[in-house]
């Protein structure tokens, strides 16, 4: 048998003695060259308790090595086994192994018996343990009658099962006919001997079929016992049976199958005690009957039970603790407790032991001269017995050999020769069993040597230990060094640890530990070395984990597991879910960093590991992936304590999808009224499977039931059974009730009447009431089918009424309903309002008065006055035309209002009028009243005709609203100079009658801005812009011509006219150019046309400082020439938008800007900065061109 034991460490310091193994003398950590001369050494054996199969061949092994082989010989019971006598027994060749040939003949109980091998040379001897060969058995049960059981509901029952004692031990299990394991439970169970136990027994637990069957592992044979019959009866049933069938002794009725508390079925009595070996599994067992069925709990008396190996079996009516130790003796106490009491037993344990090992004694080579010891130390309970063999004979009477000395446990061995070799055996044995070991003593000399191979090349990870070997062997036992480099010196540094083997480690590997390693072993006979090699390799690491996910049940997730590792080795990365392989499955793929999970279902969820192994090293790291979802429809809808008014309703929750449920929804169909419709009925916590519904009368319910987490919510559950409550009279009446008239004769009463679920019950009706408010007079009643309205005739105009309506069905009457006043029918009203005032307050607006007309004259509910009002004509006589008549209605009982939007200098007439709900009562006395003046509007039109070298002519139409008596027209006006400067401005007064002026004075060849407008004696109204342009100077147009008549020469003419045929094109195209651009922007208009007399003044030089820069600051842009019909439409003075887009053809772009032109064809400027102003006539054109 080989033997190996776990060395020592030394660890050498720094600075000190070289790093050299001193061993001492028995190297049991060393193996014996199998070239060398050595003892016979055990190395396979059959058990100790050998139970073989009868029906195939017997083979008992027994290998052994030494050198010289050895050679093998057995006894069998004590006494020498000749094999060559019994040709059913072979010896393998090169092996101590018997193989008995039984199955072409023999039987196997022929070989019984107890073996022993011997394995031999002329070294020693060394034995076998004692093993025991039996044939394993599985007999049949014997034959018996078994007579039907009939048993009263309650009582507690023993089903025996007395399985045949087989070898080894049968396993026993309870099934039926069907062979269908028999479910057990806390009432129901089978015990540790194979009884099926029953603490009480129902109805349900009646059968023919209870089975007991014992299965045989060895010779897999199962045997069966006949079926037992069971009858569980009430007592009439059971005293019924016994009278017909039983005696009178085995009457059964005598036990009550009322509760009753616990009593123990098994073990008997109060106190039992039970023996176990140490290293077996200590099983102890209580079963009790009683009714209610007892639960069993069990302590230990003196300590705590061992919390690692403890655990309870079969319903925690079987204790076992594993590993069982001396420690584990003591009482136990089981306890059995119901509602009625509670009973209780002692098991008092006790643990023996068979001998165990303590120092197994271990092989001994020595050299010649030197001494050693062999050890043997067991111990067990009781202590066992140490004696000794030599070559497999007992010491005592072994051949004497001088240096050895026995002392006790201990073999002392002292100036060994070569005849000292031999094989010793320890033997320490109790009643409980034996141990058996070899170790030889082998004496030799011979030089070191070095057992691991040469240049051996180790790879390990940096930080991690690295272990270079050097496996040895010598005798007298070598001592060893280690060297690092082709020249190094012995290894002196702390970093390094040497073993008993030779081995030096590294603790903690580094990347400067790499390089050659050299061993060297030596004893006084000669010298031994070999070198090995170390590489450090960098860790592999995952730098990028995967992470937690949490995804819904459909969707896709993805993991990624990022690896480094060193350059020259390979690694693989593997995924894990929950430690075993990845589904087969298309929806997993795994590419380099990723694994990808599609269409996730429930059972994906779990622990996925990446793992990253190279051949040195490996890591992982995990997450895990939760699906969830919405939940389960909840499911076993279950209604109970089903009440008039309330039922019960209780359910199963489906499964949450790892989102806990939050709450339950509760829903009802009512089958009878809105059958397919389904109503929120009640909401519980995520916690309840339960929850008591409040019910309506005469109402056919389902429900079903939905659950909730925070995904979504479930579908819903099935639907429950149907329950239909009783009918009831109605607990609510009809709401929105209203009484109004629609008639002036008649009172309308309406309500909402009630729906199916509300009417309680069949024939839903309402009894409609009504009497007037101010009056005597008794109820007035009558009862209308399920209706909305009922019309009551006859009624005084607008009166109040008392107004009820209950709802009643076959039953009886809703509660008293409430009373709601409402009111007969409205008349349009009788009396005009009176006394009606006017008081102007400016030229547009006007406040009246008047009186309230009598409460009693309006004939129904005041909705208020109106006031109709109209112009009649305007002051102005040019003006007069008829205005169609407005309204303005004021709410409630007001006696004045406001009337805005009035034209000023108008003359307006009025009259009032009061409103109900049936409409308008009669108009009050007109009343005249007129508006004061205000300021006129705009010119309507602006034309300038006929422009002289000094002079133009102003032509223009009166303001549409002059809103008084014009007083008179001013006229203002200024010149603009090439550079586009504005010149001082000139005021002029014109008549009002006049609509026609002349202009003298002006600048030849000048453009003028002119501004226009109208006043009366409130003041000046909107005004008007234009600009237009004196002619040019004759007498530089006679120069000009001048010039040109001295040509004379007809080619100078015919030039000429080509010249002017080419500038009339250049103009054509110009204007082409002109009227497809030359937006007229607001501001530049603004900035062209706004009134003079509110331009700044700049304080440096006195100009307009809106006009200052000549750049910038032009007064002509685009679009403001002169019409070529030198008329402007009118328009104000701040020249707003409002009269852009109604006055004028104007146009608005996206942005609100305005991008239209004024009015008329206006001629374009050239886009460009500094050109004249003037407008392009030929005459201008050719005075430009000289």
């Amino acid at each position: 048998m080989q033997l190996k034991i776990m060395p020592k460490k030394k660890r050498l310091s720094a600075g000190r003695v070289p790093l050299i193994l001193f061993l001492c003398q028995m190297i049991s950590a060393l193996e014996v060259p199998l070239d060398l001369v050595q003892p016979p050494t055990i190395t396979q054996q059959s058990p100790k308790d050998y139970i073989i199969d009868p029906r195939e061949n017997i083979v008992i092994q027994c290998e052994a090595k030494g050198k010289p082989p050895p050679s093998f010989s057995w006894t069998r019971n004590g006494t020498h086994f000749d094999i060559d006598k019994d040709p059913l027994v072979a010896m393998k060749p090169g092996s101590g192994t018997l193989v008995i040939n039984i199955m072409s003949e023999g039987k196997a109980e022929t070989y019984e018996g107890i073996y022993q091998c011997t394995a031999r040379n002329e070294r020693g001897a060394a034995i076998s343990n004692n093993i025991v060969i039996r044939p394993s058995r599985s007999p049949l049960w014997t034959k018996e009658k078994l007579e039907p059981i009939i048993l009263q509901n309650g009582q507690p029952l023993v089903l025996p099962c007395r399985p045949p004692i087989g070898l080894p031990p049968a396993i026993i299990f309870w099934m039926d006919n069907s062979f269908q394991r028999l479910t057990q439970s806390e009432r129901v169970s089978q015990g540790l001997n194979g009884d099926l136990y029953f603490s009480n027994v129902l109805p349900e637990d009646t059968r023919e079929d209870y089975i007991c069957y014992a299965r045989f592992n060895h010779t897999q044979t199962i045997q069966q016992k006949q079926p037992i019959s069971l009858k569980v009866i009430s007592v009439d049933e059971l005293n019924d049976t016994i009278a017909a069938n039983l005696s009178d002794t085995e009457f059964y009725g005598a036990k009550s199958s009322r509760e009753r508390p616990p009593t123990f079925l098994t073990p008997e009595g109060n106190a039992s005690h039970k023996e176990e070996l140490r290293g077996n599994v200590l099983s102890l067992e209580c079963i009790a009957e009683g009714l209610p069925t007892p639960l069993i709990y069990w302590i230990k008396e003196d300590g705590t039970l061992p919390a690692n190996r403890t655990f309870y079996r079969n319903f925690q009516k079987t204790l076992q603790i594993i590993q069982v130790s001396e420690a584990d003796s003591g009482n136990y106490q089981c306890i059995a407790k119901n509602a009625l009491g509670a009973i209780h037993h002692t098991i008092s344990v006790t643990v023996k032991a068979a001998p165990y090992w303590i120092m197994a004694p271990r092989n001994l080579v020595l050299s010649p001269g030197e001494d050693g010891t062999l050890i043997c130390r067991a111990n067990g309970n009781p202590k066992p017995r140490i004696s000794w063999l030599t070559n497999g004979v007992p010491i005592e009477i072994a051949p004497d050999d001088p240096s050895r000395r026995i002392d006790g446990d201990t073999v002392i061995f002292s100036n060994v020769q070569e005849s000292s070799s031999a094989v010793y055996q320890c033997n320490a044995s109790n009643q409980y069993g034996y141990l058996l070991a070899n170790a030889f003593v082998n004496v030799l000399a011979e030089l070191p040597r070095i057992l691991t191979s040469a240049d051996t090349l180790y790879q390990v990870i940096a930080n991690r230990p690295a272990f270079l070997d050097c496996a040895f062997f010598g005798s007298p036992l070598p001592t060893v060094e280690w060297f690092k480099g082709a020249k190094g010196s012995a290894l002196h540094e702390d970093i390094y640890v040497l073993h008993e083997n030779g081995t030096l480690e590294i603790p903690v590997a580094q990347k400067d530990n790499a390089g050659t390693y050299t061993c060297v072993a030596r004893n006084k006979l000669g010298v031994a070395k070999n070198e090995v090699h170390l590489e450090i390799k960098d860790p592999t690491r995952i730098i990028k984990q995967p992470e937690y996910a949490v995804v819904q049940r459909g969707s896709t997730v993805s993991f990624e597991c990022k690896v480094k590792h060193d350059h020259t080795l390979i690694a693989a990365v593997t995924w894990l879910k929950d430690n075993g392989e990845l589904p087969n499955d298309e929806r997993f793929t795994v590419d380099k960093d990723h694994l990808v999970v599609t269409d996730v279902r429930d059972d994906d969820g779990g622990t996925y590991t990446c793992v990253a192994n190279t051949t040195l090293d490996d890591v992982s790291a995990s997450a895990v992936l939760s699906v969830v979802d919405v939940p389960n429809p909840p499911f076993d809808l279950e209604l109970t304590n089903q009440l008039d008014k309330s039922v019960q309703l209780s359910w199963t929750p489906g499964d949450d999808n790892n989102s806990p449920i939050t709450k339950f929804i509760i829903e009802y169909e009512d089958a009878m009224h809105e059958a397919g419709l389904w109503h929120h009925q009640a909401e519980v916590s995520g916690t309840q499977t339960t929850a008591q519904l409040k019910l309506s009368p005469y109402v056919n319910y389902s429900f079903r039931v939905m659950a909730e987490n925070s995904i979504g919510r479930s579908l819903p559950s099935e639907a429950s059974e149907q329950y239909q409550t009783k009918a009831a009279e109605p607990d609510k009446n009809p709401t929105s009730v209203e009484g109004l008239g629609s008639e002036p004769d008649n009172l309308v009463i309406t309500w909402k009447p009630l729906n199916g679920f509300e009417s309680n019950g069949p024939d839903l009706q309402y009894k409609v009431s009504w009497r007037q408010k101010d009056g005597d007079d008794e109820w007035t009643s009558v009862v209308v089918a399920n209706v909305s309205k009922y019309i009551v005739s006859g009624t005084p105009t607008f009166v109040p009424y008392l107004i009820k309506v209950q709802a009643l069905n076959v039953v009886g009457f809703a509660p008293e309903p409430a009373v709601v006043m409402g009111h007969s029918g409205e008349d349009l009203p009788m009396v005009a309002p009176g006394n009606v005032r006017v008081s102007v307050v400016n030229s547009t607006l006007a406040e009246v008065h008047w009186d309230p007309v009598p409460l009693k004259s309006i004939r129904g509910h005041l909705q208020g006055y109106r006031i109709y009002y109209w112009k009649a004509q305007s002051s102005s006589l040019r003006n007069r035309r008829h205005i169609e008549k407005k309204i303005l209605t004021f709410q409630g009982s007001k006696t004045h209002g406001m009337l805005p939007g009035l034209e000023p200098f108008s003359h307006y007439t009025l009259n009032v009028r009061v409103v109900n709900g049936k409409g308008e009562g009669p108009a009050s006395p007109d009343r005249a009243f007129s508006t004061p003046e205000g300021v006129p509007s705009a010119p309507s039109s602006l034309k300038i005709v006929n422009p002289t070298l000094d002079s133009v002519t102003l032509e223009w139409d009166p303001p549409s609203h002059p809103n008084g008596i014009l007083t008179e027209y001013t006229l203002k006006y200024q010149p603009i100079n090439s550079t586009h400067e504005l010149g001082p401005l000139i005021d002029l007064k014109i008549p009002a009658n006049k609509t026609r002026w002349i202009l003298k004075n002006l600048n030849f060849s000048t453009r003028y801005k002119f501004y226009f407008y109208a006043q009366t004696s409130v003041g000046p109204g909107s005004q008007i812009t234009e600009e237009a342009i004196t002619t040019v100077d004759e007498g530089k147009m006679a120069m000009a011509s001048r010039q040109v008549d001295i040509a004379t020469q007809g080619w100078f003419i015919g030039l000429m006219c080509a010249v002017a045929l080419l500038i009339l094109i250049l103009l054509i195209v110009c204007f082409i150019r002109r009227n497809k651009g030359g937006k007229y922007p607001v501001k530049e208009k603004e900035d062209a046309h706004a009134d003079p007399e509110i331009q700044p003044m700049k304080e440096d030089d006195g100009t307009f400082g809106e006009y200052s820069d000549a750049e910038d600051h032009k007064p002509l842009k685009k679009g403001s020439r002169t019409p070529s019909d030198r008329t402007v439409k009118k328009e104000d003075s701040d020249d707003s938008l409002v009269d852009y887009g109604e006055g004028v053809n104007g146009q608005f772009n996206e942005d609100g800007s305005f991008i239209g032109q004024y009015s008329g064809k206006k001629e374009k400027e050239p886009a460009e900065g500094n050109e004249s102003s003037e407008a392009p006539s030929p005459v201008n054109a050719m005075n430009s061109f000289v």
